[in-house]
């Protein structure tokens, strides 16, 4: 698809627009190697990408190193399904570093991995501390003895109100974020992402968020209860991402967490 053509929704790929309006793999590779090998101090080679839908971490992953390889565990057959034509094969020789799996990600491979992560909130669909322990415990099983493991979160009190928030990415084209209100008892939220276009087209409910909104102290905590012996918080601060014992609350902010095994 030409990158200069003007797009609108009959002709749009919902799939490509969130990689372009939501992903930057090439930056988050480069923030997995350099978290890992601060503190296991050597690089990272097998990566599990939880939740991974189109894959395009894991095919960035491998095309990184010619020594690594990744899997991209998703039970959406139709996402992985995509992500094959449109991210695996382009990657010619490299793709056979890469393995995608559509399963619940509660039931992983047998292999052990240096790294694995969850990125995009994706855990959040388990809405109870038990089902999230659980999932936190498997993913540390399936970790080599110095695995580490990855993460993102986001928070704030705007993230608790419900807002709606646009910006341009290009060929006619807008990214809206629909955030729906947390409910103060379940934490429970729905939020969408929706596409709009030069010509009035828009692509609604583009794709649709039914989470539990998990606070930061939580899921520190329940990664400690699942066996992992350290959290540390890399917070965002203009750009970059400067690891934080404490904080001053913010309208608005986003981390990554590094789950040590």
């Amino acid at each position: 698809m030409s990158k200069k053509s003007v797009l609108s929704a009959n002709k749009a790929d919902r799939h490509e627009l969130y990689q372009r309006s939501v992903q930057a793999a090439d930056v988050e590779v480069a923030f997995i190697d350099k978290a890992f090998k601060k503190y296991r101090k050597r690089k990272a080679y097998s990566m599990r990408e939880d939740f991974c839908g189109t894959a395009l971490l894991s095919c960035t992953w491998a095309a990184s190193h010619k020594q690594r390889h990744a899997t991209g565990v998703d039970i959406d057959p139709n996402v992985l399904a995509w992500g094959r034509q449109h991210n695996l094969v382009p990657l010619g020789s490299a793709s056979e570093r890469v393995t995608l799996l559509q399963q619940d990600v509660r039931l992983p491979p047998e292999q052990k991995f240096d790294l694995i992560n969850a990125f995009n909130f994706s855990y959040w669909i388990f809405k109870d501390r038990v089902t999230l322990r659980d999932y936190f415990s498997s993913v540390r099983h399936s970790l080599v003895d110095d695995g580490v493991f990855m993460l993102d979160l986001y928070g704030g009190w705007e993230a608790h109100q419900a807002v709606r928030t646009k910006r341009a990415i290009g060929q006619g084209c807008k990214y809206v974020w629909d955030q729906g209100e947390v409910d103060p008892i379940t934490h429970d939220v729905v939020n969408h992402i929706h596409f709009e276009f030069k010509d009035g087209s828009r692509l609604k409910k583009a794709f649709t968020y039914e989470w539990r909104f998990w606070t930061l102290t939580e899921v520190r905590e329940v990664l400690l209860e699942a066996g992992f012996t350290d959290v540390i918080v890399y917070w965002q601060d203009e750009g970059d991402y400067v690891i934080r014992n404490t904080s001053e609350n913010q309208p608005l902010w986003l981390v990554y967490l590094v789950a040590l095994a």
